[in-house]
């Protein structure tokens, strides 16, 4: 994390007593999506409590060698520039394929016009891009790690 980051992130820690500090199993900062316009619009969305969902490839972890996210998780959300814009709080993670995520989920993450087609449309083909980025597999039956999560600050 930058030092710009961590003060935000600080800010948002002494809110907490020292028994909820103690008890979040992860901290991280990141933006979602992999372009400009897309890592913006997200944030914004997470920031007004729109999107309040994520998806990711299972397999991009496996490859990389990264944890999955557990709940009590901490992300400082960014924009592109890697600015932070809030803080969320992970509910609930689970795994899934990709076929049987539910038409709610997909509505949670906010995105486009909220309809389930839409999610469908551009999560294919955002996960198949992904995966040939990574040297990953990617069909209908890929499993997705799921993030409920909800904004705690500001």
């Amino acid at each position: 994390m930058t030092e710009i980051q961590q003060a935000f992130l600080h800010k948002y820690l002494l809110t907490l007593s020292e028994a909820q500090r103690d008890s979040i199993p992860q901290v991280h900062a990141e933006y979602f999506c992999a372009d400009e316009y897309n890592a913006n619009e997200c944030a914004r969305l997470v920031n007004q409590r729109t999107k309040t969902a994520s998806c990711s490839l299972k397999q991009g972890y496996d490859i990389e060698n990264e944890p999955l996210p557990l709940v009590g998780r901490l992300t400082v959300v960014l924009n592109w520039t890697e600015e932070p814009v809030c803080i969320i709080e992970h509910t609930e993670v689970s795994i899934c394929p990709f076929n049987q995520v539910t038409e709610e989920f997909a509505q949670s993450e906010g995105e486009g016009d909220g309809s389930y087609q839409w999610w469908r449309e551009a999560h294919l083909q955002f996960f198949t891009q992904y995966a040939n980025q990574v040297g990953a597999q990617f069909s209908e039956e890929s499993e997705l790690v799921l993030e409920r999560f909800e904004k705690v600050y500001p």
